[in-house]
C-alpha cells in the first residue's frame, strides 16, 4: 500500500470518527443531527471494514484462494450449476438477501429513536452480518454447493444437522409467505404496480436469452437495454390506470396469490441463467440507483432527524413494538444487520454460479455492507418524519393517544395531500417508507412536481425488493427438499431429476402459497424474526466448525464472539414471545386460543432446536480442539493446472 492510499485511507478514517462522534452525541449533543452526518459515518464505515476487516477474513481465516476450482466450473449442468459473471452474480445475490428486511425493519425499529437503529445495522452489518454471509458462501463454495442443512449434517453430526434442517424448512416456509403477503397488499387494486413488475419477468427473460446466445459476455450491452426497457416500463405505468386495460389489472388479493404462486413455480424449475439471474440483475441495480437517488436527496435536503435519539419506549410499552429494545429491536431489524435467510442464498443458488474464489469477498461481504447502506437509508426516511405523524401513519391510535405518548401529530394531512393518498392508520412500514422516501426525494430539483408518482413508485420499489426475495427463496426451498428427500429416495437428490424438481417446486409453493391465500400468516409472523435470527445463530456455528476443522481455532472468535450474541438475544425473545402468547392465549376469544397455543408451541420448539443444535455443536468442538474427535472435512478440493 503506497503512501498516497494510506492517507487517503487515514483521511476516510478520520472522517468516520468525526461523523459517528456528531451522531451518537458525543459533539453537540444538544443539538438535532443532520442526516449527512448519518449517511457519511456509514459510507465510510462500511468502506473501511469492506477494505481491510473482509480482506482479514478473505486471507487469514478462509484463505481464498482463485485456483480452487468452483462447482460452477467442474459441474456446470446449465440449469443450476452456471458459473455467473461477478457483476450480474452480485446482482443475483444482493437482490436474493435484500428483501423487505433492509427496509421495514428499520422503520418499525425507528420508535426506539434513532441511535439504537444506527448502531445495530453499522455493527452487526459489517461484524456479524457480512461475516456470516462470506463464512457460509465460502464453506457452500467448497462442498458443492451444498445447503446449510447438509453442511451442518456433514461438519457437525447427524443431531445438528437434524435441527438446522427443520429450523430452515420453518423459516423458509414463513418468510416467503410474509414477504409473498408484503407484495399482495403493494399490489392489490394496483395496475400501474401490477402492469411494471410484471413486465420485469419478459424483460429478464429477453436479457437471459440475450446475454446467453445472442451477445454471450455482452454485460454491459444487455444492462443498457434492461435499464431503458425498464425505465419505460415504469414511465408507461404510470398512464395504465387511464387505459382500458387496467380493469384487467385491478387484481383482487386472492388472485395475486394465484399469479406469485404460479411465478414461484416458474422461477424455481427454469434455469438460472434465464430468469433468475438477468431480473434480479436488473432489479438490484434498479434498487441501488433509488437508493443512491435517496443519498443525492438526502445532500439536497440536509434533512434533520426529528425522531429522538432515544426515545421512552426503549423500556418498552411501544405503539408498534411492545417489547423492550432487547431483545426485540434485534430481530425487528434483521436483514440490515444480520439474517439467517442469507445463509440460505449463500448455501443455495448463488454458490452454484461463483466463477472463482476472487469473486467470494465481493459477492458474500460485500452485498451485506450494501444492504446495510440500504436499511441505513430506510432509518434516515423514517426518522426526518415528525415523530407524531410517524406514529399516526404506524399505528391506527387516535390522535389524542398519540400526542398522549409525548408526540402530538403534526403534519399528517400536508404529507397527504402531497402523495394523494390518506396515509393514517396504514401500519406495517410500506406507506411510512414510502411517506419518507417521497419527502426525501421531493428535495431534489425538478422532483417536487410528482410527489404522487414518486410515492407510487416507492411502494413498489418496496414490492419489487421483496419479489425478488420470493423466486431465489423458493429455489434454496427446493434444494433442501430434494437433499432431504434424497435421504428416502434417491433420484430426488438428483437436481435434474424432472420429477423431483417439479414436485419438490410444487410443494414449496404450495406451502407458502396456501398460507397467504388463508391469511393466517398474520399469526405467525412475529416468530418470523425469532426464527430468522435463530438460524443466523446456527449459520454461525456452522461456520464456527469449518474455521475449527482448518486449524484456526485462534481466529474462531469471527464467528463465535456474533454468534454468541445472537444465541443470547434470540433465546431471550423466544422466552418473551412464549409468555406473550400464553398470556393472549388466556384472554382471547375460544376461537382465537388454538392460534396462539399454536404460536406458543411453535416458538419453543424453535429455541429447543436452536438449544439442541449449540449443544451439539460446543460437544464436538471441544473433541476437535482436545484432539479426541478426528477431523474430518466434506470439503471438494480441485485446484486448476497452473
Amino acid at each position: 500500500m503506497g503512501i498516497a492510499i494510506k492517507v487517503a485511507w487515514l483521511a476516510v478514517s478520520f472522517v468516520a470518527a468525526v461523523s459517528f462522534a456528531v451522531v451518537v452525541g458525543i459533539v453537540h449533543p444538544s443539538e438535532k443531527v443532520n442526516a449527512l452526518w448519518v449517511v457519511t459515518a456509514a459510507g465510510c464505515f462500511f468502506a473501511i471494514t469492506y477494505r481491510f476487516y473482509s480482506s482479514f477474513i478473505a486471507a487469514k481465516v478462509l484463505s481464498l484462494d482463485a485456483r480452487r476450482v468452483t462447482p460452477a466450473i467442474r459441474i456446470n449442468d446449465g440449469l443450476d450449476y452456471d458459473p455467473t459473471n461477478r457483476w450480474i452474480l452480485f446482482g443475483h445475490h444482493f437482490a436474493a438477501i435484500a428483501g423487505a428486511g433492509p427496509l421495514i425493519g428499520p422503520m418499525l425499529a425507528a420508535q426506539f429513536g434513532y441511535l439504537p437503529g444506527f448502531l445495530w445495522i453499522l455493527i452487526g452489518a459489517a461484524f456479524a452480518g457480512a461475516v456470516h454471509d462470506l463464512v457460509l458462501l465460502t464453506a457452500s463454495v467448497r462442498r458443492n454447493g451444498r445447503s446449510l442443512a447438509q453442511i451442518a449434517k456433514d461438519e457437525i453430526g447427524p443431531v445438528g444437522g437434524f435441527a438446522a434442517s427443520l429450523a430452515i424448512l420453518f423459516i423458509i416456509v414463513v418468510a416467503l409467505a410474509g414477504l409473498g403477503l408484503a407484495v399482495i397488499n403493494a399490489l392489490k387494486q394496483n395496475p400501474w404496480g401490477t402492469f411494471t413488475i410484471g413486465l420485469t419477468i419478459p424483460i429478464a427473460l429477453l436479457m437471459g436469452l440475450y446475454l446467453r446466445f445472442l451477445r454471450p459476455g455482452k454485460v454491459g450491452e444487455v444492462s443498457i437495454i434492461g435499464v431503458v426497457l425498464l425505465v419505460l416500463a415504469v414511465i408507461v405505468g404510470g398512464r395504465v390506470p387511464h387505459w382500458p386495460i387496467a380493469q384487467y389489472l385491478m387484481l383482487t388479493d386472492k388472485q395475486l396469490v394465484v399469479a406469485l404462486v404460479v411465478y414461484g413455480f416458474v422461477a424455481s424449475v427454469l434455469p438460472v441463467w434465464m430468469l433468475l439471474c438477468p431480473r434480479d440483475y436488473l432489479s438490484t441495480y434498479m434498487k441501488i440507483g433509488t437508493i443512491g437517488l435517496l443519498a443525492v436527496g438526502v445532500i439536497f435536503m440536509a434533512p434533520v432527524l426529528q425522531m429522538p435519539p432515544v426515545t421512552k419506549f426503549v423500556a418498552g410499552g411501544g405503539p408498534i413494538i411492545p417489547g423492550k429494545v432487547f431483545p426485540f429491536m434485534f430481530i425487528t431489524i434483521a436483514c440490515g444487520a444480520i439474517s439467517g435467510f442469507h445463509a440460505l442464498i449463500a448455501s443455495g443458488t448463488t454458490p452454484k454460479m461463483i466463477m472463482t474464489e476472487k469473486d467470494l469477498r465481493m459477492i458474500g461481504y460485500g452485498a451485506m455492507i450494501t444492504e446495510g447502506f440500504v436499511s441505513m437509508m430506510a432509518l434516515i426516511a423514517a426518522t426526518i418524519l415528525i415523530p407524531g405523524d410517524y406514529f399516526a401513519i404506524n399505528t391506527k391510535l387516535p390522535f389524542d393517544k398519540i400526542a398522549a405518548l409525548g408526540f402530538p401529530v403534526s403534519q399528517i394531512n400536508e404529507l397527504s395531500s402531497m402523495v394523494g393518498l390518506n396515509v393514517v392508520g396504514r401500519p406495517g412500514g410500506a406507506v411510512s417508507l414510502a411517506v419518507g422516501m417521497t419527502t426525501i426525494l421531493s428535495h431534489i430539483p425538478g422532483m417536487r412536481g410528482v410527489m404522487p408518482y414518486w410515492f407510487t413508485f416507492a411502494l413498489m420499489f418496496e414490492a419489487l425488493f421483496i419479489l425478488t426475495t420470493v423466486d431465489a427463496g423458493t429455489r434454496v426451498a427446493r434444494f433442501l427438499l430434494q437433499e432431504l428427500g434424497g435421504a428416502a429416495y434417491k433420484p430426488l437428490a438428483r437436481l435434474r431429476w424432472a420429477p423431483g424438481l417439479i414436485g419438490t417446486s410444487a410443494l414449496v409453493v404450495a406451502a407458502w402459497g396456501y398460507l397467504i391465500y388463508q391469511g393466517s400468516i398474520s399469526t405467525i409472523w412475529p416468530m418470523f424474526g425469532v426464527a430468522n435470527q435463530l438460524l443466523a445463530a446456527i449459520a454461525l456455528g456452522v461456520g464456527t466448525t469449518v474455521i475449527i476443522k482448518y486449524g484456526k481455532v485462534k481466529y474462531a472468535w469471527v464467528t463465535l464472539v456474533p454468534m454468541a450474541f445472537m444465541f443470547v438475544t434470540t433465546l431471550t425473545a423466544s422466552w418473551q414471545l412464549f409468555f406473550l402468547f400464553r398470556h393472549k392465549a388466556a384472554s382471547v376469544p375460544a376461537a382465537d386460543t388454538f392460534n396462539y397455543n399454536l404460536d406458543a408451541a411453535l416458538v419453543a420448539a424453535m429455541a429447543l432446536l436452536a438449544v439442541i443444535a449449540l449443544a451439539d455443536m460446543l460437544y464436538k468442538w471441544y473433541g476437535f480442539v482436545s484432539g479426541r474427535r478426528e477431523v474430518a472435512m466434506s470439503e471438494v478440493v480441485e485446484t486448476a493446472p497452473s
